[in-house]
């Protein structure tokens, strides 16, 4: 999963999501910490299309490293701080 093409961009959003404050703007709606990050936001820091962040995203999603959260009609995503813990303890990676 993080081994194909894109995997240091996964790895980067793993990274900033840590610490999503420190690493992008104040969002017009929704808190950085509590809510999460928006893909238009996400995309913006890659350099890329919204859609190729929601790639990204998605399948961060699917394996669990990230949760969804639907605020009206806004997506936000932030990491699943157990989840990436359990699967870096596995690797032995720090993450």
């Amino acid at each position: 999963m993080l081994r194909v093409p894109g995997n240091g961009r996964r790895l980067d959003i793993l990274e900033w999501l840590r610490d999503p404050a420190a690493h992008f703007p104040r969002q017009r709606h929704g808190d950085l910490v509590e809510d999460g990050v928006t893909p238009e936001s996400l995309a913006h820091k890659l350099g890329v299309s919204r859609a190729v962040a929601r790639t990204h995203l998605d399948l961060l999603t699917g394996v669990g490293l990230l949760r969804v959260k639907k605020v009206r009609r806004r997506t936000y995503y932030h990491r699943d701080e157990y989840r990436v813990a359990e699967v870096g303890h596995y690797f032995g990676k720090g993450w």
